[in-house]
């Protein structure tokens, strides 16, 4: 299949949207899109973007995305690439395009002088999980954690 990876522009920000609704539906997550663009529009495509998508397209169809920034860990006193999403809409899995997003990625880690990449999936997305080892990724066991806004506002009372 012929398919380009370029970096996501501005006019990408409502596939951008649809294309984590997807995402959120397939991983069995809330989604709510409502003023969303408008949330994420100057962290993509600001002066000082902090987020950085990728647009996976064939013959004017998007066929998925992903995305990632740049981080800091402490305990490795660097920074690091964390890929916050990749996704692919279900008939263009299994072709190659997520292993081609990864290597994107890690060219933008290189560049920016990153020597660790990090991710998660959920533990019930074998597929994936299968995938991100066969390309050479390991694990560590840990409870992603979160509090939102509420919870916020009560700690901060």
């Amino acid at each position: 299949m012929n398919y380009k990876i370029r970096k996501a522009g501005p006019t990408d920000i409502n596939e951008i949207i649809k294309l984590c609704a997807e995402h959120a539906e397939y991983e069995k997550a809330n989604y709510e899109a409502k003023g969303k663009a408008e949330k994420l529009f100057p962290f993509l495509f600001g002066p000082n973007p902090k987020l950085f998508c990728l647009i996976v397209e064939s013959e004017n169809q998007t066929l998925g995305y992903s995305t990632y920034s740049f981080e800091m860990s402490t305990w490795d006193a660097e920074l690091y690439t964390h890929m916050d999403c990749l996704y692919l809409r279900p008939q263009f899995r299994s072709l190659g395009i997520g292993e081609a997003l990864v290597k994107e990625i890690a060219k933008a880690a290189s560049v920016n002088n990153c020597k660790i990449m990090q991710w998660q999936t959920p533990v019930f997305n074998e597929r994936a999980i299968k995938f991100y080892y066969r390309i050479g990724a390991t694990s560590k066991e840990k409870l992603r954690l979160y509090v939102d806004e509420a919870a916020i506002n009560q700690l901060i009372k």
